[in-house]
């Protein structure tokens, strides 16, 4: 549904940290994304030429960032008006939990595609919390788990 160019426009990640494709699908309570970031070798992530599981923090939490930009988006018309919008507030993670990794590291080939979900269980003024899964393409769970986001600075 969204391409790489349109999602760069709607989170703050740019250039090689930016670790998503495109988007899948979305909906006002979840989105689906997909990457292949995890094998390039220059992953901003990478150290001692590897991928730690625990990377695939970042890779939920981009996601989180592109559903909340395309929900703010959403009431002014949907993804067509969320890649006009300036982006989204400045935010930190908060807090972190039930983080379970299935595996030790996400830069094996042989995992294909990567499949991104993250489902928002509460959206406030004041931040969000995101439920996410990084998945092999043959839906395989990596880890997953959830993340209480805190906006700084001005309201969402």
């Amino acid at each position: 549904m969204l391409t790489r160019e349109q999602i760069l426009r709607l989170i703050p990640h740019q250039g090689t940290m930016c670790l998503l494709d495109r988007v899948l699908t979305w909906s006002a309570a979840e989105i689906v994304c997909a990457a292949s970031s995890h094998t390039a070798p220059g992953n901003p992530l990478r150290r001692d030429g590897r991928l730690g599981a625990i990377c695939g923090i970042e890779y939920g939490l981009q996601a989180a960032a592109l559903h909340g930009a395309l929900v703010r988006g959403g009431a002014a018309g949907g993804a067509a008006a969320a890649a006009d919008l300036c982006m989204p507030p400045p935010a930190y993670l908060a807090a972190l939990r039930g983080l379970e990794l299935f595996v030790e590291y996400l830069d094996d080939p042989a995992l294909g595609v990567l499949r991104i979900t993250a489902a928002a269980d509460l959206v406030s003024a004041g931040g969000s919390i995101y439920r996410f899964t990084v998945a092999a393409e043959a839906a395989r769970p990596l880890l997953r788990g959830r993340a209480t986001i805190a906006f700084s600075g001005r309201a969402a």
